[in-house]
């Protein structure tokens, strides 16, 4: 037999951008973007083929995404981009007050006190009913035969399998997370290319599928949910499930050059990547890998997140609007902040006024850009037992400071920081995007949509392309294919820039983009296992 290591690559690769006509599905995961293409080739269109997608994400990939996390999509049908938020909020039952009472100064990352409603389940029954051509036992189909009987896990996904699982053996030693062992790790993780299987992950989709999701939020499902989490001291309960609905809602977007660069509104993050290129289109640059490139970018985000984590919050609670962060003023007051030198910027006062990516689109026109997380790999590491459903800790995102916008409440949704990307031109589709990857994900945003309008990369490269990572105050993270000179020219600014060995750190990204004759072109990301399915 053969050994070798599936994650070691001694030498350069190179991938060339993948053409089609009729359909397209680009994702992180094979198995995954080919339940999307056999959803096309039936029949469906993009929404039914993104909903195939998504669901065989959670099986393919649930180091990354579960059937109990959240999601949040971008449209475009007939001519029109739409937005949907399908993220949830805290328990009715969940309160400041409670969490404080028991000496909590920050919603803890794991257990049952970070569980929010999930919203994945009624995403992908809502983006069926409004836009979808086949039921959700058809779409959802290739999902469940995955979880039955098994596929061979790939080897990014393997990677982060086992570095969950150690993690998880030196801090999980409640009961309540027994469950996630005996789903997920019974003895180990699944190494590279082994068979996993999970028959309860099955029965949870094929009930999902056959109820329209209606058995998740108000069926046995939510019973079991409920019991389960109040059985371990949790907040979530039946009733918060069953008042749950996914928000249609307008999307937003800022002109970069000529191009509409368009986001999910708050509470999502999108918001940050907005700002940003807000900042920056107020200078010109004409080529990539410059010092002063990569200083503006840097400085922009810093602007953008100083901005995004004091304001951004549940839109119900939020004391700054949209608009007036995004104003073109606001936008030239942040830009001047910008000099010579790295800076730690604090929030202004404009005026008043670990998660799973994919691209889909067909030969109609429709396209989607969706996203759906656990957050942090796992999520909160609890699994409902006999279930599969891995619940998220999106709870871990809400402030605990009073009178902050983003501070928890019941019935609130947290600060959240998955975000879907469209593009288009002059009211016309260009196509979807997006880098996955909890706070990186603005930051991956903006560095996509400027090697693509900027730097005039095709999709495979725009993603190909070294990226870093602002991490805090001025401390930058840059991957290891970037140039030296970069590095020291960053370092000799002020910035204090760390090499990153870690290629899961700089997020995962899509595109597809639609040319004028309607041919589609994509590209997909070379640091995961990515891939794409053409027709």
């Amino acid at each position: 037999m053969l050994s070798f290591d599936s994650l070691h690559y001694p030498y350069a690769s190179r991938r060339n951008v993948v053409y089609a006509n009729k359909g397209m599905v680009a994702t992180s995961q094979p198995l995954a973007a080919q339940a999307g293409l056999q959803v096309l080739q039936a029949g469906g269109n993009a929404i039914d083929a993104a909903i195939a997608t998504a669901a065989a994400l959670t099986v393919v990939e649930p180091s990354a995404n579960g059937i109990g996390g959240d999601a949040f999509a971008l449209v475009w049908h007939q001519g029109k981009l739409h937005g949907l938020n399908a993220s949830g909020p805290a328990p009715r039952g969940m309160t400041l007050e409670k969490m404080t009472a028991q000496g909590l100064t920050e919603v803890p990352k794991y257990g049952p006190l970070p569980v929010t409603v999930p919203g994945t389940p009624a995403a992908w029954a809502a983006l069926a009913e409004r836009f979808g051509r086949l039921p959700l036992r058809t779409s959802m189909a290739r999902a469940v035969e995955l979880a039955r009987d098994g596929f061979p896990v790939s080897p990014s996904v393997a990677f982060g399998w086992q570095q969950a699982t150690k993690l998880f053996r030196q801090q999980f030693k409640e009961d309540y997370f027994k469950s996630w062992f005996d789903t997920f790790a019974p003895e180990r993780a699944p190494r590279a290319g082994e068979i996993w299987r999970s028959g309860a992950h099955a029965d949870t989709l094929q009930s999902i599928a056959d109820t329209n999701a209606d058995s998740f939020y108000r069926g046995p499902l939510a019973e079991r949910i409920g019991a389960f989490i109040q059985s371990a001291g949790g907040y979530l309960r039946a009733e918060d499930l069953a008042d749950y609905r996914v928000d249609w809602c307008d999307p937003i977007s800022v002109n970069y050059r000529g191009y509409d660069v368009w986001e999910i509104p708050p509470s999502g993050h999108g918001l940050v990547a907005l700002m940003a290129l807000n900042i920056l289109k107020g200078f010109d640059f004409s080529e990539r890998d410059t010092l002063l490139t990569h200083h503006r970018q840097i400085e922009a985000i810093k602007l953008a997140f100083a901005d995004g984590l004091a304001h951004i919050a549940d839109p119900a609670h939020m004391r700054v609007s949209v608009a007036d962060l995004l104003s073109d003023a606001y936008a030239d007051e942040r830009r001047a902040l910008i000099g010579a030198q790295a800076i730690s910027p604090l929030p202004g006062e404009p005026p008043r006024g670990g998660t799973v990516y994919l691209s889909t689109a067909d030969g109609e026109g429709n396209m989607v850009s969706l996203i759906q997380s656990n957050y942090m790999g796992f999520g909160s590491g609890m699994v409902v037992p006999g279930t599969g459903i891995a619940l998220h800790n999106r709870g871990n995102n809400f402030s605990m400071k009073a009178g902050h916008p983003n501070c928890l409440a019941p019935g609130k949704r947290p600060y959240h920081t998955i975000i879907p990307g469209f593009l288009t031109k002059d009211g016309k589709a260009v196509g979807p995007f997006g880098v996955m990857g909890g706070f990186m994900q603005p930051q991956g945003h903006v560095q996509v949509v400027m090697n693509t309008i900027d730097f005039g990369l095709n999709p495979q490269a725009a993603l190909d392309a070294p990226r870093w990572e602002w991490e805090s105050a001025k401390r930058v993270n840059i991957e290891r294919s970037t140039p030296e000179h970069l590095f020291h020219g960053l370092a000799g600014l002020g910035h204090e820039v760390s090499w990153c060995n870690n290629r899961m750190a700089f997020g995962r990204g899509q595109i597809i983009w639609r040319n004028a004759e309607g041919v589609l072109c994509g590209g997909t990301e070379p640091r995961t296992d990515g891939a794409i399915a053409a027709w």
